[in-house]
Formats: C-alpha cells, sequence, structure tokens
C-alpha cells in the first residue's frame, strides 16, 4: 500500500488520472478539470506519473503541435481502484455524484 501511496496517494494526481480515464488528453483539459487544479501542480504531478510509467506522451490526434497524454498499461490497470473508491464515496458520503463511469 506504501508503494502506490507514494506514487498516487495525493488529491491531485488520482484527480489528473480520472480524468484521463474519462478521455482527458491535453494540458487545457486538465487545467479546465472542476477541482481547478494549479497549472504549477499539474505539470508535476504529471511528470510523476510520467516518471512512474503510468502517462505516456504521445501525439495529438488532431495533429496540433501540442503533444498528448495517455495511460499506459499500468496507467489502465488503476481503472478498478479508482470505480472502488467511486463505489465507497457513493455508498457512504451523502452528495457524492459519479464521475467515473461503471
Amino acid at each position: 500500500m506504501a508503494c502506490g501511496l507514494d506514487i498516487f496517494g495525493d488529491r491531485w494526481t488520482l484527480l489528473v488520472v480520472r480524468d484521463l480515464v474519462l478521455g482527458s488528453e491535453r494540458f487545457k483539459d486538465f487545467a479546465a478539470s472542476p477541482e481547478g487544479i494549479p497549472t504549477n501542480i499539474l505539470t508535476d504531478r504529471l511528470g510523476r506519473l510520467q516518471a512512474s510509467g503510468i502517462v505516456e506522451l504521445t501525439a495529438a490526434a488532431d495533429g496540433s503541435r501540442h503533444p498528448a497524454y495517455r495511460l499506459t498499461e499500468k496507467g489502465k490497470a488503476m481503472k478498478p481502484i479508482l470505480a472502488a473508491m467511486r463505489d465507497w464515496g457513493l455508498a457512504w458520503e451523502k452528495g457524492t455524484k459519479v464521475k467515473l463511469g461503471r
């Protein structure tokens, strides 16, 4: 558990991974998330996720010069973790809304 927490054990990192799962792939998409992640923290978290092999840079699908981010296989393996956290929140925290599709 400590190993996982070292990599994704803060609020911002999990929200970036959540947004990747939901289809965000550009820096501007993550920055526009409703939680309002500061851009300096976003840059740091994306770098950490890359260094950990959870996220990789790729060419943008629209052909623009701006790179895109996508989950690696290691990153995709986090989907059940996010789903379990979503389900826990829905069951135990009043007012929790679904953001991650079932």
